[in-house]
């Protein structure tokens, strides 16, 4: 990541992290690095730090946010992942589990949030939910006959209706399926 982890319970946020490009990182708001501090006095056995995308890492107890994103959308995506973390997320076994799993952490992030004057309306965890739901129905399409089926494992699904077979990655970001073979 970069050089502000520091011990559990801990954050940096005043250096200037470099950026992918090598620039300066961007600057975080005032109200967010207070929003920070205090979730990390009340939360001490998480770290939070700078990173990529929102992402909470159970290896290691760290939450990492995007300082590029809006003070709003930061704290939404810290207080999602903190959720996570207090929900035990660390693995999933099917695609239907990860909605779950999405689902609780919204629904407990936003009650925590109200103690820090955070609001996070329903419309926004349901624009949330939705791009899962939207993933999970892109992969569910049968590459051959274009049929919606369920998840036969972690990483395969089976089409019912031509017998074809697909491996998914268990990543949200990339393409919905990897190979097709009967």
């Amino acid at each position: 990541m970069n050089n502000l982890v520091r011990s559990a319970g801990q954050n940096n946020l005043a250096g200037p992290a470099k950026s992918a490009s090598g620039g300066s990182a961007s600057k975080i708001s005032t109200t967010t690095k207070k929003f920070i501090n205090d979730l990390t006095k009340d939360y001490p056995g998480f770290k939070i730090e700078r990173g990529k995308q929102e992402h909470w890492s159970p290896k290691n107890n760290t939450i990492s946010f995007n300082p590029d994103q809006t003070p709003e959308r930061i704290r939404f995506g810290i207080l999602h992942e903190l959720a996570h973390a207090l929900l035990g997320h660390a693995t999933y076994q099917s695609d239907f589990e990860l909605l779950k799993m999405e689902s609780e952490a919204w629904h407990l992030a936003s009650k925590i949030g109200i103690k820090y004057g955070v609001t996070i309306s329903e419309d926004h965890i349901q624009n949330c939910l939705d791009t899962y739901r939207d993933w999970l129905h892109r992969r569910s399409q049968c590459p051959a006959c274009s049929m919606h089926v369920l998840q036969d494992s972690a990483s395969i699904y089976k089409c019912f209706n031509c017998a074809s077979v697909w491996q998914v990655s268990s990543a949200r970001f990339v393409r919905p399926y990897r190979k097709s073979h009967k």
